[in-house]
């Protein structure tokens, strides 16, 4: 059963091996590793220093750069293993207006084309409206058609393209 949760230290040889397949595509970005290296990753201290920072991330008083928003990152699991991870930003720069949006989502490779980023969407939606936003703004590439036909089946509606971007707009609330 796909659920969310928040980032843990006992999901660690998941979340590197869900790192590990992502990089391989070229998409390692998705799991924000940040200023955290894979390699640092792999012992227990960089790792968990990797999960206090995703956790501090949704916490207003957390030191950040000026373009930076409070971020609420989930994981997406089937018991003890990660399929993705989801990331809610609690308000919009002019950059996530643009390129963005407020929800992100990602599964890693071998999870995919099964409906776990159609629960993970849905699944961050309720979180979105419990942190106050409705709608939400999402994003995606123009061709990637998965993501487009994961967001517009949760009821996204186009609102425009932008340099190759597709952007909607989801209601969060009623799910």
């Amino acid at each position: 059963m796909t659920e969310h949760v928040r980032p843990h230290v006992r999901y660690h040889h998941s979340v590197l091996d869900t790192a590990r397949e992502l990089e391989a595509e070229g998409n390692g970005g998705f799991l924000d590793l940040g200023r955290h290296p894979l390699e640092t990753l792999e012992g227990e201290a960089g790792f968990a220093a990797y999960v206090h920072e995703l956790l501090a991330k949704a916490l207003p008083e957390t030191p950040r750069p000026a373009d930076h928003v409070p971020d609420t990152v989930l994981w997406v699991v089937d018991g003890e293993q990660m399929l993705g991870r989801v990331s809610i930003r609690h308000s919009l720069t002019p950059f996530l207006l643009e390129v963005g949006g407020h929800i992100g989502y990602a599964v890693r490779p071998s999870a995919r084309r099964r409906g776990h980023a159609s629960a993970a969407l849905r699944l961050a939606l309720a979180v979105a409206h419990d942190l106050g936003i409705d709608p939400a703004l999402l994003t995606c590439d123009e061709d990637n058609t998965a993501s487009r036909l994961v967001i517009e089946r949760a009821g996204g509606r186009l609102d425009d393209v932008r340099a190759g971007k597709r952007r909607y707009w989801l209601a969060t609330g009623g799910r």
